[in-house]
């Protein structure tokens, strides 16, 4: 009997890449009520699933807030969809005064690496985000949440199938390692890379040969004016650092105090939750975050009471926030740096010159392109700390974590903050549908006269529900991410069928041929 061996890793991505070519290019001519049935559909899943995959990922990860991670998923999913869900990213735009048509057209197969930090709310914001511009898109979850999040992208995509979206519109890699990875991101058959993690991963996304949508790391100072109110402000500035135990990278590394507002801010600080530790606590803590001046991962999203017992630090019951005065800024300074736990830097500055000196140091290298906040009632501050910081997004008298993310502010709300040239990041914004959606668009001469409005009353057809023919593709060929493999259903967004890849594959025959006659008469 014929022995049957298991398909490799790389086989398995390669089928799943050829897959999600054939659903997007089927989904990208989904018409607009298609598509938002399909987006609410799977809203609607991540909305009534968001409990159940907060605790397990908290379970899997071993760190976060479970009521956090709950909110998250909701605010990823049921949030997403009504924030968007009057935004139009597959109709025809006809601009009657310029005489321009613009055209919708979908980037693809979209690849979306999601962290271990911000799990099951990333892959739901993703897919929502490639869905609502009917692109298919293949998840990529970190490997320390690979089982919660491979659950949920198999979830989503059921809800999206049933609601009649094409089979494999949503997939994921089930076995996430470099190798594959790797693969994945330099195969032809993908068309965008959607990269949120840590910079060796995105800066590998951007290394890769395809378009890639990566952040930079944060490290957001949070400047407290002498005009602040002291109150909301350490309110703020404790929920936030206290939010899923600081696992968002927009939280707060430091609050920079003006001096006049000091003592004031301290007092209000610990009445929120926070508990300030001696310089002898602070050199213990700073030991248990950063041994050999590298911060310890184990640490990341671990609650304040668990590292204040690490560090032999007793500290009140409830603790939310370790607070630790600084004894400078800078980059040779480990505790002034990003500490995606509840650990926050506290630095008194002089005056406003100051104040905008040490948020510049925090964000010059580390933090730069990314947040930072400012609790001030005097606009001319204000806008003078928006403009003089390399940030890209500066909440006002807001939380960090969730100001800078859009859900506490009017910024789009996302899961992938672009940081822009200042953080070497090909996206400034907070990364949303439109950043995967281009507009081709048809221009007539300025000085023709044509009735625009005719092409308002032109629509496409219903679109009927869509199954993968299995028997098309011919998987034999995905041995590998090799050129042949790669591109084989990679041509724009048309999936072959029939003659058409019987023909591709004669031609690809053809050119080995002729390739081997070559290489035998150059050896002979």
């Amino acid at each position: 009997m014929p022995v049957h061996s298991q398909p490799t890793p790389i086989f398995q991505a390669t089928r799943v890449v050829n897959r999600a070519r054939w659903a997007g290019s089927a989904y990208a001519n989904f018409r607009h009520d298609d598509v938002m049935r399909i987006v609410k559909a799977v809203a609607e899943v991540g909305e009534e699933t968001a409990r159940y995959y907060a605790d397990w990922a908290v379970a899997e990860t071993g760190f976060g807030n479970a009521d956090h991670k709950e909110l998250k998923n909701r605010l990823c999913s049921e949030g997403i969809y009504e924030h968007y869900k009057n935004h139009d990213f597959t109709r025809n735009r006809v601009d009657h005064k310029r005489k321009v048509i613009e055209i919708p057209r979908p980037a693809g197969v979209i690849f979306a690496l999601t962290p271990s930090t911000n799990p099951v709310c990333s892959v739901f914001f993703k897919a929502l985000l490639a869905l609502m511009t009917r692109n298919a898109i293949v998840i990529s979850p970190h490997p320390a949440a690979r089982e919660c999040c491979s659950d949920a992208a198999r979830k989503i995509a059921e809800a999206a199938e049933n609601a009649g979206a094409p089979d494999g519109v949503v997939q994921v890699v089930e076995n996430p390692t470099l190798e594959v990875i790797n693969g994945i991101m330099s195969s032809d058959g993908i068309d965008v890379i959607l990269a949120t993690g840590g910079t060796p991963m995105v800066r590998a996304a951007y290394s890769s040969g395809n378009p890639a949508l990566g952040v930079g790391p944060g490290n957001c100072p949070a400047y407290v004016d002498k005009t602040a109110d002291i109150e909301l402000a350490a309110k703020c500035i404790a929920n936030s650092k206290a939010f899923d135990n600081s696992i968002l990278c927009t939280n707060e590394s430091a609050v920079i105090a003006h001096k006049d507002i000091s003592s004031n801010l301290v007092i209000a600080l610990k009445k929120e939750g926070c508990y300030l530790c001696t310089d002898e606590e602070r050199d213990r803590l700073c030991e248990v975050l950063f041994p050999e001046g590298k911060f310890d991962a184990a640490v990341i999203g671990q609650s304040a009471e668990w590292i204040a017992e690490r560090a032999r630090i007793r500290v009140p019951q409830n603790t939310r926030v370790l607070l630790v005065n600084l004894e400078r800024i800078g980059d040779d300074y480990v505790l002034s740096r990003e500490k995606l736990c509840p650990v926050l830097g506290f630095y008194e500055v002089a005056g406003r010159d100051a104040a905008m000196k040490s948020c510049n140091a925090m964000t010059r290298r580390m933090g730069s392109g990314h947040s930072a906040a400012i609790h001030c009632r005097d606009p001319q501050m204000i806008l003078r700390f928006g403009s003089e910081l390399a940030v890209l997004r500066t909440p006002v008298n807001a939380p960090c974590s969730t100001g800078a993310s859009g859900f506490d502010t009017n910024l789009a709300p996302t899961m992938t903050v672009g940081t822009g040239f200042f953080g070497r990041s090909s996206v400034a914004d907070n990364v949303g549908p439109h950043h995967l959606v281009q507009w081709s668009k048809i221009a007539f001469s300025k000085d023709s006269e044509i009735d625009m409005n005719e092409y308002e009353l032109i629509e496409s057809q219903p679109t009927p529900k869509v199954r993968h023919p299995d028997e098309v593709i011919d998987y034999s060929f995905a041995d590998g991410f090799d050129s042949h493999t790669s591109g084989l259903h990679s041509s724009g967004n048309n999936a072959l069928t029939g003659e058409d890849l019987r023909a591709e594959i004669h031609k690809i025959i053809l050119e080995e041929i002729r390739s081997l006659h070559l290489v035998q008469e150059t050896r002979y």
